[in-house]
Formats: C-alpha cells, structure tokens, sequence
C-alpha cells in the first residue's frame, strides 16, 4: 500500500517561510511526476506546482518565484520551500505522486500565514 506522508506545516507570520515534505513508502511504485495542492477554507483544492521525472518544474501563476520544489528520487522525496509567504497562503497542502496514470494523495500539512 502506496503512503505519502507530509510534514513541515505550521504557523508562519507574513513574509516568512516554510518547507514542507513529502516522503512516498510502501509499495515499490515508480514514481514520475510529483506536485503540490492546495485548499483553503471553504474553496476548491487548486494545483501549486509540479516537478516531473526529468525535474522539470512548472508552478502556477499566483507563486510568482516564491516558490521552488525540489525531488530526491533515491528517498522518493518531493520538498516544497516557501518564502515570502502571505496571508493568502493559508491553506491545507497536499503532495501528490504519479506513478502510471495512478495519482496517489497525502493526507494534507496546514500552513497558516498570519501576524
């Protein structure tokens, strides 16, 4: 049984940072592309970035270069450092990893932007 197991959230004031984890265990799985979500109160989960296998990186528009993702594939890793981060920021964020066409979820890391 395929587990992603997140870790890193917390409080955080305005303008800080944060690294969360993302470690993948249990089933040998080959893993390909790995990402981040996110999902605030009360509003849709909405994709925050990707690493591919070749560690291509794209991230979508509302990161405007605060964020980066970096992989270690020996320790089936995904990181998601965060900086300057806002209170907008404020969400649940969840790692995902695909291995085929299957998307395999965490059960989600709180991060909480606020003074």
């Amino acid at each position: 049984q395929v587990q992603l197991v997140e870790s890193g959230g917390g409080l955080v004031q305005p303008g800080g940072s944060l690294r969360l984890s993302c470690a993948v265990s249990g089933s040998s799985i080959s893993v390909n592309d790995m990402g981040w979500y996110r999902q605030a109160a009360g509003k849709q989960r909405e994709w925050v970035g990707t690493i591919t296998s070749e560690s291509t990186i794209h991230f979508a528009v509302f990161v405007k270069g605060r964020f980066t993702i970096s992989r270690d594939n020996l320790a089936n890793t995904v990181f998601l450092y965060m900086n300057n981060l806002k209170p907008e920021d404020t969400a649940a964020y969840y790692c995902s990893v695909w291995s085929g066409n299957t998307a395999y979820w965490g059960q989600g890391t709180q991060v909480t932007v606020s003074s």
